[in-house]
């Protein structure tokens, strides 16, 4: 869809057959591996070895990516079992509510600071992830830029932050239903005791 409205039919030349057929196979092995980005299009290939290099980067990334994910996952879950007690459990939920407003907050912000700055922003986050030089293509010779042209990345940037604050926001809605819940239960639970002390 974002190829599409990209143009990338009329930048590369393909028609839809070829652009899936081309643009299938690299993002299999950005995702899934191994990252060759080797794929051809009646026997000539279509990116050159610059381009690779870019995707194995790419790649890299993506990797980093999923492990400072997957770290997060594993102190989240130890964070929810060091929460002993309705209290504890409840100031759990809590502090999840926040965090889900916080990141809303700041994919808003950036990703406003993003579109007005689109430029300095493609260029800060390469020079930070890329620190080799290897992302500045021709679009007038190079398929990987014909392929995914800058209004791709735009529309692509704007999914990705329309994806990340709906699931935000519904994490904030369920973790704070969920220490609401807590705090009822444990306020229940607590007034036979107070109303009913030893003697």
């Amino acid at each position: 869809f974002a190829q599409e409205r990209a143009q990338a039919e009329a930048w590369t030349g393909f028609t839809t057959e070829q652009l899936a057929a081309v643009t299938n196979p690299i993002l299999f092995d950005l995702v899934v591996g191994p990252p060759d980005f080797d794929v051809t299009l009646d026997g000539v290939a279509v990116l050159n070895d610059n381009e690779r290099g870019h995707m194995r980067d790419v790649r890299g990334v993506f990797s980093g990516f999923f492990a400072v994910a997957a770290v997060a996952a594993v102190v989240l879950v130890l964070m929810f079992l060091a929460a002993r007690g309705p209290a504890a459990r409840a100031r759990f939920w809590r502090r999840l509510a926040r965090t889900g407003y916080a990141i809303v907050a700041v994919t808003v912000v950036g990703g406003l600071a993003g579109l007005l700055f689109f430029d300095s922003a493609f260029i800060l986050f390469h020079e930070i992830f890329f620190p080799g030089g290897n992302y500045l293509f021709d679009p007038g010779t190079e398929r990987l830029v014909q392929l995914f042209p800058q209004q791709f990345w735009v529309d692509s940037a704007i999914g990705v932050g329309v994806v990340v604050i709906v699931l935000a926001l519904a994490m904030s809605w369920v973790a704070r239903r969920r220490a609401r819940s807590i705090a009822m239960r444990g306020a229940a639970a607590a007034q036979p005791a107070a109303a009913h002390p030893a003697p």
